[in-house]
């Protein structure tokens, strides 16, 4: 039987038990039970009676949704990225969208580097050597060369949070780092001698070149073919930002041919990569499937957040991680449960 008394909140995935205990405490909760994302048919029909939405980055959230949610009042989103919610149109509806920023930043930096430094010292190329029978000889002076980290120019496109955080351990390395962002930033320049440059100068300088912007209409395509001109044939491009700020038609021509030395990419264009991708075709190449936050306690503090979000809101409070600050003004927050 349905709880009346209590908010319905409709969960698109199994989240981490720290967070959905709280909202299964709190509120009449339903949640998607496959490993998949549910169908957008399916959310438009659970959204129909919900109060509040949980979601994911795989969840398109739109007029459609909300068309069919005459209740609706919050979109909790867990992830600190919002390009699947239509944010103008939710707020213009009323409805809050929040986020979970802040707490996967160094989780997300730590795996930055961590595609960095093996695609330049290729250790998934060296792995699959191994276990494919290749390592016929014990050492030789030629076997599987990659590139020095150490002292090398790291050039960063978008310092936020976890651009910034890339750029500390930079430091540790004695890099020269670079770094390009629409608006400057000294702090960051004060902590690791980096210095702020033009894109172009960025892009012709960097043996290695991490992009950290959000996606917006400006940043679509960022690193396109024209830009991909201006790259060394020795440096290496790592995204782990959001798969359409880099034009992947452009990059698997630079690197076929050999006008990059190799790219790590943990987002796409298309989410699942498609089996029939080019990228797939190339070995100097590191794939990752969306996993830069995916750590046990990373994850579980997000979900938790969600939690908060959702709990704020419903106690009559602004949520603390209000993506559209707006909405207030249309919808205050309802009264206290």
């Amino acid at each position: 039987m349905i709880n009346t008394c209590k908010p319905r909140v409709y969960v698109t995935r199994e989240i981490p038990e720290r967070g959905l205990k709280k909202i299964m405490e709190r509120f009449d909760t339903e949640v998607w039970p496959e490993y998949g994302p549910p169908p957008k048919q399916v959310i438009i029909e659970k959204a129909r009676d919900a109060d509040a939405l949980v979601t994911l980055l795989s969840d398109k959230i739109d007029a459609e949704i909300f068309d069919a949610a005459p209740k609706l009042k919050i979109v909790a989103q867990m992830a600190v990225g919002f390009d699947n919610i239509d944010v103008e149109e939710a707020t213009r509806r009323g409805i809050y969208v929040t986020n979970t920023p802040g707490v996967l930043t160094e989780t997300t930096a730590d795996f930055a580097w961590a595609l960095l430094m093996a695609i330049a010292r290729r250790v998934v190329e060296a792995d699959r050597y191994v276990r494919e029978g290749k390592w016929k000889v014990g050492w030789h002076p030629s076997m599987l060369l990659g590139r020095d980290v150490y002292g090398a120019t790291l050039g960063i496109i978008g310092v936020g949070r976890i651009g910034s955080a890339v750029a500390r351990r930079a430091k540790c390395f004695n890099m020269r780092i670079l770094y390009y962002d629409v608006v400057r930033n000294p702090q960051i320049e004060k902590e690791t001698g980096a210095t702020f440059v033009d894109l172009d100068t960025l892009l012709r300088e960097s043996d290695f070149i991490s992009v950290h912007v959000p996606l917006t209409k400006e940043t679509y395509h960022l690193i396109n073919a024209e830009r991909l001109k201006f790259v060394k044939k020795t440096a290496y491009l790592i995204n782990t930002s959001r798969g359409p700020v880099v034009d992947e038609k452009a990059l698997y021509e630079a690197l076929k041919e050999g006008r990059l030395a190799g790219a790590a990419l943990d987002v796409f264009e298309q989410e699942p990569l498609p089996t029939d991708s080019p990228l797939l075709r190339l070995d100097n190449v590191i794939l990752t499937p969306h996993i830069a936050s995916a750590s046990y306690e990373t994850r579980s503090r997000m979900a938790e957040m969600v939690a908060e979000n959702l709990i704020a809101f419903f106690e009559g409070k602004v949520p603390p991680n209000l993506v559209n600050p707006d909405v207030v003004k249309v919808r205050p927050p309802p009264a206290q449960l």
